[in-house]
């Protein structure tokens, strides 16, 4: 588990790698492709209104996402490397 809270409407994400093989089992690099990351929810933070009122996130703790190639902080925890973004720019929950 990571040793990091997230402040504000920020997630911690653990980048997951995916490989893709085509039909002729031929691997493409990533340099090649323009796809999204996906991602492992970690941890999230507390999101609050005007008012101080707690605002529920979309995603929780476990769920799978979809991360914006460029986009939020690279963050190095004991040897791991974690995505931290906003809320607002994690592109799609996987169900």
């Amino acid at each position: 588990m990571a040793k990091i809270r997230p402040l504000g409407d920020r997630v911690l994400v653990e980048p997951i790698d995916v490989k893709e093989v085509n039909k002729g089992g031929i691997i493409i690099p990533d340099s090649a492709k323009e796809k999204p990351m996906e991602g492992k929810v970690i941890a999230i933070g507390k999101k609050r209104d005007d008012d101080g009122k707690e605002i529920p996130f979309d995603v929780k703790p476990g769920d799978k996402v979809l991360l914006p190639k460029y986009g939020g902080t690279e963050v190095k925890i004991d040897d791991k490397t974690y995505q931290l973004v906003r809320e607002e720019d994690l592109l799609g929950l996987i169900v």
